[in-house]
């Protein structure tokens, strides 16, 4: 259960405190912030509703503890995050019941983010070690016009205050994967979870405090975004921001300066199926890619392009699957769960409504309870429809019919979005060839996007963001080049 065990401390009464300076403390406002049910709509949790003055007092503490950690071994950084790790994984049933209550996520797949997130923290210690143990040496007389009397050592150093802020669908995996390159590279950390997944977040950030990491280096608040979320992203102490989220990237982005930004906003990832592709492979595909996780994925499949010749084949192998899809609690592992909130729900309803007018071909009756929406594929969708471009957040796949590759291509690039695409075909020459031309960060051949495994870069282009990540493209993303030039004299005799 959240809040007990050794999550005791985290909790007073029915608000789970906030961590700075290496401890759980009240907001002095007096405030907290609720944290709505998916499932049932009701409150669930309160945090914090930390203030601006609090905001400051984090940062204060994290530059100086950030210093202090960066003379710190390199080994030593690398043995207390798989520490973390390993208690993580330890309390793995806790955290992932706040997921399931706090965003609706099947019970499994709750512990199967909290397991991946711990292996995923002990890979960025094993990795730090050897990409930061290393440094180059360089020559001056590579150049033309110089002598040998020049050498220049570079090694990698930290930026020093990281603020991290990851989304709702996985707050604690994508909280991790800033943490964890943040610390082994001799930053600090600040990190502000989502309001729906903040108690996770919260627990996660316990087991780094009980791992024993230094005061001040770690620090977690909650609160309004329309309080603190433009104090925190502009405030002078952060040296880098690592946020994975929507449209809110775009006006941070905007606000942030000169400074390092990690930026994941989203997709509107496109299925292209050629004339030759393995339909059974598709089918299977499209259903873990469009509707695992009721599609609350930034990389589920979002738009499907199929040559026409064996659309209706695949739309009936999909149908097929879709009605074998459960529905109903995240608690009982369904396989379609409430989306995370009313207003999601609503967003996803409207788009559904615009396709239904202008003439989609509905191949399940659409259906709604509160927050959760039975899987719908609309076949036959067309341009003009807002399913077409727009992200829904939710279990709902338009299918498009293309009479050329060419078409299906333009769909693609035409999109604000381009974060991943997947193309299945036998044929690998057309495979890459089509992969040349798709603008998206990301092209997945024979499968369906994904964001995983967490070493693997990720990243997108045009309105699906800036900067890549994956664990060693965020290590080397968290830190800056430092040069130090050893200047010899220029020598007066020939040496023998």
């Amino acid at each position: 259960m959240a809040g007990s065990g050794v999550f005791e401390e985290i909790i007073d009464g029915d608000v789970f405190k906030y961590y700075s300076e290496g401890e759980w403390k009240k907001s002095p406002s007096g405030k907290s912030v609720s944290i709505i049910n998916p499932t049932t709509r009701k409150p669930q949790y309160k945090v914090q509703a930390c203030t601006q003055q609090e905001v400051n007092k984090v940062m204060e503490t994290a530059k100086i503890a950030q210093k202090q950690w960066a003379k710190t071994p390199l080994w030593k950084r690398a043995e207390l995050l798989h520490k973390a790790a390993a208690i993580l994984k330890e309390h793995k049933a806790p955290i992932a019941d706040c997921l399931v209550k706090e965003i609706a996520k099947p019970a499994k797949d709750s512990v199967t983010e909290v397991v991946r997130s711990g292996d995923l923290i002990s890979y960025c210690a094993e990795e730090g070690v050897r990409i930061l143990g290393e440094g180059k040496f360089l020559v001056s007389d590579s150049f033309p016009g110089n002598e040998r009397t020049k050498y220049c050592l570079t090694s990698k150093v930290p930026l020093g205050v990281v603020l991290a802020i990851p989304p709702f669908n996985y707050p604690v995996n994508l909280a991790v994967s800033k943490i964890g390159p943040a610390l082994i590279a001799g930053n600090s950390l600040v990190l502000k979870p989502p309001t729906q997944g903040a108690v996770a977040c919260l627990h996660m950030v316990h087991c780094f405090h009980l791992a024993g990491f230094p005061k001040g280096l770690i620090s977690c608040v909650t609160g309004k975004g329309s309080e603190i979320g433009d104090f925190l992203t502009m405030h002078p102490s952060v040296n880098c921001i690592s946020f994975t989220g929507g449209d809110t990237g775009m006006a941070i982005s905007k606000k942030a300066g000169m400074i390092p930004l990690q930026m994941e906003l989203g997709g509107k990832d496109a299925c292209i199926v050629l004339e030759d592709a393995d339909l059974d492979l598709v089918a299977s595909n499209i259903i873990k890619g469009g509707f695992s996780y009721s599609g609350q994925r930034c990389t589920a499949v979002k738009v499907v392009l199929v040559m026409e010749s064996v659309a209706g084949t695949l739309v009936e192998k999909v149908k097929a699957k879709v009605a074998k899809l459960t529905v109903g609690p995240p608690e009982d592992d369904c396989d379609i769960t409430p989306v995370v909130s009313e207003s999601s729900a609503n967003f996803i309803e409207g788009l559904v409504m615009d396709a239904k007018q202008k003439g989609a071909t509905f191949c399940q009756s659409y259906k709604r309870e509160g927050n959760l929406i039975w899987p719908l594929l609309l076949d036959n969708v067309q341009p003009d429809m807002r399913i077409a471009w727009e992200e829904p957040f939710g279990p709902i796949l338009p299918v498009i019919r293309i009479t050329s590759v060419e078409e299906g291509i333009h769909h693609c690039n035409a999109s604000n979005f381009g974060l991943q695409g997947c193309i299945f075909t036998r044929d690998i020459n057309k495979a890459m060839l089509i992969s040349d031309a798709m603008e998206t960060g990301t092209v997945q051949i024979n499968s369906a996007p994904a964001r995983g495994p967490d070493h693997f870069p990720f990243q997108g282009l045009k309105d699906s963001g800036i900067g890549s990540q994956g664990i060693t493209n965020s290590i080397n993303m968290m830190t800056k080049i430092k040069s130090t030039v050893i200047n010899l004299p220029t020598p007066s005799y020939t040496m023998g």
